[in-house]
């Protein structure tokens, strides 16, 4: 399967053979008991709440690893609202490559529409306003890929996939070298040259000491909207700015009030719940 997250060098397919050998290990034996292996069949794949729909490419390709036979046709594209009750998705073939690939195929679209979802309130808070709301590294082990991928479709935007893309300097490396200026100079000194340098900082103070460094975003980071008030109008047109820490759907709307370019949310990937998606068999 191509990667759905271009410029990568992650297999998505990697992720789905790895998922289905967790669950289905030597063999479905419930269903290799139960069922003969010629037995046809068709199941639906069905929002049992509102959501926003994202991975109908990955549960096509959970059954299709399974058997390339399967025939899978989608209702709805990523990204669209869905409503309570409708179906996503129906999926024909071999009973027993529908049941095997069930749980799989639907851990993944739950759990991805849980972050398309959630990430769509947040989005939807801040109409009006010209500011991206970003993921952040929070993401499941193994998943990133996805879960950014779930943010987008909510309407999100993917702040850096890992570290190797992108600098971002924070307490710990401040920490490690003295000051907020110091960090900066030697990301601007050591640091691939097309690279922006983002720093993170925790009070006015530091938003001056890095804006004479020359950073090029600066992250204030739990800050109450009216610091950022003051930030912006310090940074100006010099660098963007960056929201951080402790956002949630109440007070995200004062923040985007405040000027600043982006906010970035842990809990978009973190503490995204997995929708109610079920499967159920029509024929």
């Amino acid at each position: 399967m191509k990667n759905i997250i271009a410029g990568t060098s992650y297999k998505i397919q990697d992720i789905i053979e790895t998922a289905l050998a967790e669950d289905i290990g030597s063999g479905d034996v419930t269903t290799m008991a139960i069922a003969d292996k010629n037995d046809e069949g068709a199941v639906e794949i069905i929002a049992k709440e509102n959501l926003v729909v994202a991975g109908i490419l990955i549960a096509e390709a959970v059954f299709k690893t399974i058997d390339k036979k399967i025939e899978f046709k989608p209702f709805v594209t990523d990204g669209d609202n869905v409503r309570k009750g409708k179906a996503i998705a129906k999926v024909s073939g071999k009973l027993s490559t529908l049941l095997a690939g069930e749980r799989v195929a639907l851990n993944f679209l739950q759990r991805l529409s849980g972050i398309a979802t959630l990430t769509r309130l947040f989005t939807d808070k801040i109409k009006g306003f010209n500011i991206k709301i970003l993921d952040t590294r929070k993401t499941t082990p193994g998943l990133r890929i996805l879960e950014k991928y779930a943010v987008r479709m909510g309407g999100g935007w993917s702040h850096r996939f890992g570290l190797c893309d992108g600098v971002l300097i924070k307490d710990n490396h401040i920490a490690a070298v003295g000051s907020v200026a110091e960090a900066v100079l030697r990301a601007r000194d050591n640091a691939p040259k097309n690279m922006l340098i983002e720093v993170e900082t925790k009070n006015i103070s530091e938003v001056k000491e890095a804006l004479l460094a020359g950073a090029d975003v600066i992250m204030l980071d739990n800050m109450k909207p009216a610091a950022m008030r003051q930030a912006v109008k310090i940074v100006g047109k010099t660098a963007l700015v960056e929201a951080s820490g402790g956002v949630n759907l109440k007070n995200i709307r004062a923040i985007a009030k405040t000027g600043i370019d982006f906010i970035s949310v842990g809990a978009l990937t973190h503490s995204a719940r997995a929708v109610d998606i079920s499967m159920k068999v029509v024929k």
